[in-house]
């Protein structure tokens, strides 16, 4: 969905208010990335990781050559190439933890993840996530030495992963950008689930992650082939909401507002950086019924999504290698377009570079407007030192019907905006941070069902 956000200047001003005029409409850099990662490189690793020849959880950690700990043991080495060729810019290390008694992984078995940490020059307790899964898998989920190439679920997440390392490992941002190896999807999604749990432990404020499954497949079961479209889904309501939220929602809204729908809705307005590249916003948690690494994150208030293809081959999804009646089954390299897994991993790169880039998102942000003609919106500022490039703020809003944010007006480094003869009941509202450069935060929908967390 691609969207012309434009200023109405004709709502007034409150007086008390003074601001600058904006900063520039875009960041030239991005166009830049939206165009840098190369389908050569992304075919080079996933032909590496297919080489493994599984990579199931429960497969060998010991063989050098075959099987899970091998396939982490490259991806751990790659990072660390990537960190030399920037001047030891990435702090590379292991997640690790140890799972039994579960019907996928009996046990113990330790589960075993890679991160490379790009910490960010102003705010670095503040980060934006990119995740791909190391683990593959056939039909019978159990079987852990058959052949399991998992060359697109999801060996294309993991190489787009890597390769927005190896771009955006050239620049340097504010906020802290983190890439993220995860193993344990098909088994439980144990590694994400021990990242979340480290990431709360250690304190990090995570305003997104863009977990990547399946973005290399073009041509659908349904006959339909197209590599112009990304699909991005983004749960509702907040998993840790409490009970008095939920009444409070009710009679505010936000529904559809919370911060992984907004994240959802940046991704989609910073696809405009890559050619040819629209998205669709799935307003669901994930495919029907099924499940990803993302889901980790939202289960622990993190803002969290699901980047993938729009048109899935389910005969190439945990599949036995094999050929039935001419019909021919199994996650193969045959089946991955890597000219569009460059496009995704762009996609990435450009939602990852702009918001690192920004300041963090509004925190506190409030709402008042209940019957008057104006509504009024109030926000807390972050530190000097968190945002040194702070322009000021964005407000949007929208009709409580329209998928995307339709409407904005700058407004200056202040801390509360009244919007003139705007009612409060017809629209959403939503306030964003802008950095000097014009990169600009998520929208951040007003109270708790809104929120991205503090400061």
């Amino acid at each position: 969905m691609r969207h012309t956000l434009p200023v109405f200047a004709c709502l007034a001003v409150a007086p008390a208010f003074a601001h600058d005029g904006p900063p520039p409409a875009e960041k030239p850099e991005l166009h830049e990335i939206g165009t840098a990662p190369s389908a050569v490189r992304i075919e080079a690793d996933i032909r590496k990781l297919v080489s493994f020849g599984t990579r199931h959880t429960l497969s060998s950690q010991t063989d050098p050559v075959r099987g899970i700990g091998a396939a982490t043991r490259w991806i751990h080495a790659e990072f660390e190439r990537i960190s030399r060729d920037c001047g030891g810019c990435l702090d590379v290390r292991y997640v690790k933890g140890t799972v039994q008694g579960e019907p996928r992984i009996p046990g113990p078995v330790e589960v075993v993840s890679v991160i490379a940490i790009q910490r960010g020059t102003a705010d670095p307790n503040r980060y934006a996530i990119m995740s791909g899964d190391i683990d593959s898998r056939v039909s019978d989920v159990m079987n852990a030495t058959a052949d399991a190439p998992g060359a697109n679920d999801n060996a294309s997440g993991i190489a787009g992963t890597l390769e927005a390392a190896r771009v955006l490992s050239k620049y340097r941002f504010p906020g802290s950008i983190v890439y993220a190896a995860l193993s344990g999807e098909e088994q439980g999604l144990f590694g994400g689930k021990f990242l979340a749990e480290q990431a709360k432990k250690d304190g990090w404020r995570i305003q997104a992650v863009l977990n990547n499954d399946m973005i290399g497949n073009v041509a659908g079961i349904n006959g339909v082939t197209d590599n112009t479209t990304a699909r991005v889904f983004a749960d509702g309501i907040r998993a840790n909401e409490t009970a008095e939220e939920a009444r409070q929602r009710r009679f505010t809204g936000g529904e559809v507002d919370s911060p992984s729908r907004n994240l959802a809705r940046y991704i989609d307005r910073m696809a405009d950086y890559v050619p040819n590249l629209d998205v669709m916003m799935v307003y669901r948690l994930d495919r029907f019924g099924r499940g990803g690494h993302h889901r980790p994150f939202n289960d622990a208030g993190f803002p969290a999504v699901r980047v993938m293809e729009t048109n899935e081959n389910y005969d190439r999804q945990h599949q036995d290698l094999r050929t039935e009646n001419g019909r021919v089954y199994g996650d193969t390299i045959e089946g991955v377009d890597f000219a569009y897994v460059a496009k995704l991993t762009a996609l990435n790169a450009v939602s990852l570079a702009g918001m690192a880039s920004a300041p963090p998102p509004p925190a506190k942000v409030g709402i008042e407007g209940a019957v008057t003609a104006d509504t009024t919106l109030k926000w807390a500022r972050p530190t000097a030192a968190q945002a040194p490039n702070l322009a000021g703020y964005r407000v949007y809003w929208r009709l409580t019907t329209d998928s995307q944010w339709t409407r904005s007006r700058w407004v200056g480094d202040v801390t509360e905006f009244t919007l003139k003869n705007t009612v409060i009941d017809n629209y959403f509202f939503g306030v964003a941070a802008v950095a000097k450069d014009g990169t600009e935060s998520p929208v951040v929908f007003p109270g708790a069902p809104g929120s991205f967390g503090g400061y």
